[in-house]
């Protein structure tokens, strides 16, 4: 088990606790205000790209991912506790579960086991599938069991967070940036905050922690407009 996978599956766990603790008394305020907190930083850390370059393309998709960063915490703001949990186990649970069942089985069932090589070259079928797998298993044994029903469109989380991953890397790649932090870290003030993240180099920083999640809550908050 590396670093990488440690910082993913610590920050799941944290952000479950919070949300957990958070129902009986606040309707999961602290998990809201944790969430801007982490979305502020992600938009920070976004906008530092442009150092890097200034291109029609990476701009756009720096704009595209700026707006889910904005938008994704007005409908967290919205949510009840239990749209936070699935919400949480359908995102972080595929981030998890996917990084785990690549290291495990990558390339050993597919011959050709990297779909996206030019997006996310770690990235493998058989992560994904085990990610959406475990993720899906764990939203619906919240919602069959308790009858919860009017939830089910939150089974959309895992593969949702397919895409606002692959989003991600793809701007990161047409950046030229490995790391998010990479800017931000320089920054004696920002890199305080990015121990919460796992530590201040060498890894995906704030947005590569949300990015799934913003992009995830930013459609259900479209599709909660016509549903």
């Amino acid at each position: 088990m590396d670093k990488n996978f440690k910082i993913r599956f610590l920050v799941t766990i944290t952000l479950l606790l919070i949300a957990s603790i958070s129902i009986p008394f606040f309707n999961s305020l602290p998990f809201k205000i944790f969430y801007a907190f982490f979305a502020a930083m992600s938009l920070i850390e976004l906008l530092s790209f442009f150092t890097k370059k200034i291109k029609p393309l990476p701009t756009f998709l720096a704009l595209v991912l700026s707006a889910l960063l904005i938008i994704s915490p007005i409908f967290i703001f919205k949510c009840d506790a239990i749209m936070i949990i699935l919400i949480i186990l359908g995102v972080c649970g595929y981030d998890v579960f996917a990084y785990l069942g690549g290291h495990a089985l990558g390339g050993k069932i597919f011959k050709k086991s990297r779909p996206f090589p030019h997006v996310s070259k770690n990235k493998t079928w058989e992560g994904t599938f085990i990610g959406i797998a475990i993720a899906l298993a764990l939203v619906a044994a919240i919602i069959y069991p308790n009858n919860l029903l009017g939830y089910q469109w939150f089974m959309l989380c895992p593969v949702l967070a397919v895409f606002g991953d692959l989003l991600e890397s793809f701007t990161k790649r047409r950046f030229c940036i490995k790391d998010s932090s990479e800017i931000v870290v320089k920054n004696k003030i920002l890199d305080k905050f990015e121990i919460l993240v796992g530590g201040r180099s060498g890894h995906g920083g704030f947005l590569d922690r949300i990015d799934s999640a913003s992009f995830t809550c930013t459609v259900l908050f479209i599709l909660a407009i016509f549903i």
